[in-house]
């Protein structure tokens, strides 16, 4: 994928990584699921976003979290992420881990002629995203492959 600010500049997997690991920490900021943020922000913001990922990779997490919920008009939500039973869960994952789990399973199952923009709406609009972000099970901590195998058969 190109930038479309620069064609000449490529977008890279950790420009991916970047937009993946703030669509995690607005959902859960907002408590909404990443599939309202990634369908409320939209193809074409999309495409903005991962485009200056480079630049706002150097700005505060925190300040782009609130530039992108009044950009982008995203409502508070009732869905807590971190919300898990203790006992099955000991420990939560963060935003950046989270991140990297979706950036792979987006270059895993990148199609033909798809960017990485189509990748993010395909991909978290999955119903196998509601299995990975379940924290009582371990689906997130599975290697890259087995995930990316369990998205193309519909299921772990």
């Amino acid at each position: 994928m190109m930038n479309i600010y620069f064609p000449d500049e490529e977008i890279t997997d950790n420009d991916l990584y970047f937009i993946c690991y703030m669509i995690e920490r607005v959902a859960r900021k907002l408590h909404q699921k990443n599939k309202y943020v990634v369908n409320t922000i939209g193809r074409d913001a999309l495409k903005h976003l991962i485009s200056v990922a480079n630049v706002l990779h150097c700005e505060n997490p925190l300040q782009v979290e609130d530039d992108w919920i009044e950009e982008y008009h995203l409502q508070e939500g009732d869905y807590d992420i971190t919300d898990v039973d203790r006992e099955l869960a000991e420990i939560i994952p963060t935003p950046l881990e989270m991140g990297k789990v979706y950036k792979r399973l987006i270059i895993d199952t990148l199609q033909l002629g798809e960017d990485y923009v189509d990748g993010i709406l395909r991909v978290y609009n999955n119903e196998l995203c509601n299995v990975i972000d379940n924290y009582n099970c371990s689906a997130f901590y599975e290697p890259s492959y087995v995930i990316a195998r369990a998205y193309q058969n519909g299921g772990f």
